[in-house]
């Protein structure tokens, strides 16, 4: 399997070689992140999730979520944040789910919204 590191500017290319589902060597790399970063993408691949959610009166919000996630997964945790409908006013860095799905990981605020003024 060929992959490029993604881990720095350098993007070396990676060559993989599995047996039984297991990583056995992994050449290319010029430092030992490109190692790692291989065999974590060939045994458990994982994303940072960027999307958006709905605010309450319209509009959208980015978010993220503060680690990477299980790649398989992604779907599932959209699904969840489909569901929000969130009250400004929201501040960048704001936990909207607390501990998504039990992986210790949260989805937070990646923008500012201000809130409704009534009385304009």
């Amino acid at each position: 399997m060929n992959l490029t590191c993604i881990v720095c500017p350098l993007g070396c290319e990676l060559t993989v070689e599995k047996e039984n589902g297991r990583v056995i060597s992994v050449s290319g790399n010029t430092c030992p992140r490109g190692e790692k970063y291989a065999i974590g993408e060939c045994t458990n691949p994982v994303r940072t999730l960027t999307t958006t959610a709905r605010v309450a009166g319209g509009g959208l919000v980015s978010v993220k979520s503060d680690k990477p996630l299980p790649k398989g997964d992604l779907n599932e945790y959209m699904n969840i944040i489909n569901q929000l409908n969130l009250a400004p006013p929201i501040h960048i860095g704001d936990i909207l789910i607390k501990n998504i799905n039990n992986t210790g990981i949260h989805i937070v605020a990646t923008k500012n919204i201000k809130g409704v003024d009534y009385n304009a």
